[in-house]
């Protein structure tokens, strides 16, 4: 009855993907962790996961040595530098995989590793968007992990990892959740997330009738769906470079700086793309005349050159009277 009465409930629970935003690998498998954090309990609440509703049977994982890599996958991957196109060899050698996710000389069974080679050559052709180009043999191994750690105000907090080698075919709008019981609480207290690849991004574009000298703002304002976990955004314009001479730009937000009318007809390219898929978005930006800023460096009248041609000759004058002098 003492511990009862010295128990308090927790007061939050979020569920967060771990190492995110993180980009969507086509050509060999990568971990994926779910986090859930529950706070203001006391004593530490029992923390669990499930899968569509059903709980999930999981391996423990021991705490890691002081000094270790965590647990978490590394992302490594960043992008193609073609959308649709990968080179044999850079498929071939692997250079796409991740590193040992684990810190460990052999990763947990069931979890994904670095390879030598991918289990089929990509050609230079058009790569599918919908799905990687591999495929597991097995269901997934699931990997959990419990931690709690004491706070100032006599409350715990405790963390919960749920680790797997993610199937983006059968796990894109899978429902996750963390449950928590708790002696101070009547019924398990949740929190839930959906897994779920972008789709239909929705861009705009200020101004809306850019004129040569505008800035121009193209902006992600959201997806035709929910999406998590969060995306990564990468911008890269259709055939050449950005106009600061970059060749992409990562970001909600692409800023085009005083444009010029050089880019009327420049097609540019959004991939908004996370663990569970990639998808590709283009806008073309007209560019009109600006009425305040001249064509070329001579207005109609021709008055840019004669004021030029008049500096000249005056200073030309001015030479020979200080020489003559």
């Amino acid at each position: 009855h003492l511990a009862l009465l010295l128990a308090a409930p927790p007061t939050s629970i979020s569920v967060l993907a771990a190492d995110t935003p993180a980009p969507f690998s086509r050509y060999q498998a990568q971990n994926f962790t779910l986090v859930c954090v529950v706070s203001g309990g006391k004593p530490a609440p029992l923390v669990y996961f499930k899968r569509d509703g059903e709980p999930i049977e999981a391996t423990p994982l021991p705490e890691p040595p002081a000094g270790a890599g965590s647990w978490a996958p590394r992302n490594l991957l960043h992008r193609d530098l073609d959308d649709t196109k990968v080179p044999k060899s850079l498929a071939a050698e692997g250079e796409l995989g991740l590193g040992h996710p684990f810190g460990t000389a052999e990763p947990p069974r069931g979890l994904a590793a670095e390879r030598d080679s991918v289990t089929e050559s990509i050609p230079e052709t058009v790569v599918s968007r919908e799905f990687p180009r591999w495929v597991h043999v097995a269901e997934p191994i699931y990997y959990f992990r419990h931690t709690h750690a004491p706070v100032s105000d006599g409350t715990v907090e405790a963390r919960a990892t749920l680790t797997w080698t993610l199937n983006p075919q059968i796990d894109n709008e899978a429902l996750f959740s963390c449950e928590v019981k708790h002696p101070a609480l009547s019924m398990p207290m949740q929190s839930e997330v959906t897994l779920v690849a972008p789709k239909g991004p929705k861009i705009t574009m200020t101004p809306t009738r850019a004129r040569v000298g505008d800035t121009v703002r193209i902006l992600v304002q959201g997806f035709q769906n929910e999406v998590f976990p969060e995306p990564l955004f990468t911008w890269t314009r259709v055939g050449s470079r950005l106009l600061d001479g970059s060749a992409e730009h990562d970001g909600k937000e692409l800023v085009l700086e005083r444009v010029p009318a050089e880019l009327n007809g420049s097609m540019y390219r959004c991939t908004a793309q996370n663990p569970l898929g990639s998808t590709d978005t283009h806008t073309r930006l007209i560019v009109f005349e600006n009425p305040n800023i001249p064509r070329g460096p001579e207005d109609s009248n021709g008055s840019l050159t004669g004021h030029c041609g008049f500096r000249l000759v005056l200073a030309l004058t001015l030479t020979v009277i200080l020489e003559l002098t």
